[in-house]
């Protein structure tokens, strides 16, 4: 006869619950080479923003330092990319507007995405009048177009800083954000876990923070993350025209502003603030872009 042969037990390690999806997702993240070199990218333009000085020379490249005899000077060993119309150096000025114009960026989407996150969840959970009087409301404002309105709100106000930019941005960008949100939590609430917790009593705040939020953020990051850099954009298309920061603040649409009456003559004032916006634009959408590819179960 066939001895029986008592089952040993598992090992300590088999026996644990398997890694959360987060851990998969961040491991696909690492994978990515594409998303590694974006990443760099962003971190670097980032690092820009946050500490100019780390990228400047005190003693040669300082923003407030200007003298009017070195005005419109080319390019040079003294100046870097040369100096503007007021003699200041126009290298630390490029280097420095970064800070005004990432931080409109980052303001913006993140304000619009805790919007987005909050307003989306409530009415993709809910549903019924409350759906039907946002979604209304997110069509009258897709209604109006982006930069048209950022302009009448601007408007209002004389002196325009960082913060107001902000406010006028944030005010006409979370529609698109809500939309996101609604679909992935209209496609997440019948889901069985949700429906389980609430069998178990779960009341509706407990599942929307607990079980609908975390498994619907996807699409909502892709999104703000892919439209940071259309962000940057904005503002520097709004101050471009005149509508959007005004001196004594710093950024590359100031700059951009100033340039277009020398453009002919001193085209270095046009180059270098619009190749530092286009990589940094670029380098955002990308990133997010890559994201997307990552968190998509399809390209995996």
């Amino acid at each position: 006869m066939t001895e029986l042969v008592e089952p040993r037990a598992l090992p300590e390690t088999a026996a644990q619950a398997p890694p959360r999806p987060g851990r998969h997702r961040l491991r696909a993240l690492l994978r990515r080479p594409r998303l590694l070199v974006c990443g760099t990218l962003v971190m670097l333009v980032l690092l820009l923003a946050a500490f100019p000085s780390l990228f400047t020379r005190v003693d040669a490249h300082d923003p407030a330092l200007c003298e009017l005899r070195d005005a419109l000077a080319p390019p040079s060993a003294a100046h870097w990319f040369g100096t503007d119309a007021l003699g200041c150096d126009y290298y630390a000025q490029v280097v420095h507007g970064a800070q005004a114009s990432v931080t409109i960026g980052l303001v913006v989407t993140g304000a619009t995405f805790l919007i987005s996150m909050v307003i989306g969840a409530l009415v993709g959970y809910l549903g019924g009048w409350v759906d039907a009087i946002v979604s209304r409301l997110c069509d009258v404002m897709f209604g109006l177009p982006f930069i048209l309105g950022a302009i009448v709100v601007l408007q209002l106000f004389d002196g325009r800083s960082v913060a107001t930019v902000c406010l006028a941005l944030t005010l006409f960008y979370w529609p698109s954000g809500v939309r996101y949100m609604r679909s992935a939590v209209m496609g997440v609430r019948s889901r069985e876990y949700v429906q389980a917790a609430r069998v178990l009593g779960g009341s509706n705040l407990f599942v929307v923070r607990s079980h609908v939020i975390p498994n619907s953020l996807t699409p909502l990051i892709v999104l703000k993350t892919i439209g940071l850099g259309g962000v940057i954009a904005a503002e520097a298309s709004l101050t471009f025209i005149g509508a959007g920061l005004t001196p004594p603040s710093i950024s590359w649409g100031l700059q951009l502003a100033a340039a277009k009456l020398e453009i002919s003559t001193h085209p270095h004032l046009l180059v270098f603030p619009s190749i530092f916006l286009s990589v940094t634009v670029l380098a955002f959408v990308l990133f997010g872009e890559a994201v997307r590819d990552a968190l998509d179960p399809k390209t995996r």
